[in-house]
Formats: C-alpha cells, sequence, structure tokens
C-alpha cells in the first residue's frame, strides 16, 4: 500500500475511494434514520435493505429531478 500511494496512479485511484461510497452509508445513517435492521435472518435484512436502497434511489431521482417532460 504505501509503494502504491507513492505513484500517481495509486493515488489518483486512492482518491476516488474518499468520494464514491462512503456519504452515501453516512446519509442513509444521519438522513434517513436508518441505524439498524428490525428484522431477524438474512432473506429478511436482504429484503430490508433493498427497500432502503429504493427509497435512497428514490430520493436521488427526486433530487436531481428526473423528469424527462
Amino acid at each position: 500500500m504505501k509503494w502504491r500511494m507513492q505513484t500517481p496512479d495509486g493515488r489518483k485511484l486512492y482518491a476516488r475511494r474518499k468520494s464514491t461510497v462512503e456519504p452515501v452509508f453516512g446519509i442513509i445513517k444521519a438522513v434517513m434514520g436508518f441505524r439498524q435492521f428490525l428484522l431477524r435472518g438474512l432473506q429478511a435484512v436482504k429484503g430490508e435493505w433493498a427497500l432502503v436502497c429504493i427509497a435512497w434511489n428514490l430520493k436521488r431521482m427526486h433530487t436531481l429531478r428526473w423528469d424527462t417532460a
């Protein structure tokens, strides 16, 4: 990792990591208030997480105003 961070490509790739996924989880936790799963079992948790992701995507689409009319 130390060698990778010394190369321009490595720094560029690592810089992308900071701006891609982490803010989404922060917004889901802080703004949407999703801090823990309410259901038990892997299938139930997968379904609950899918609903959270759908809610996030709908929120983003509304924010970005995805109207083509």
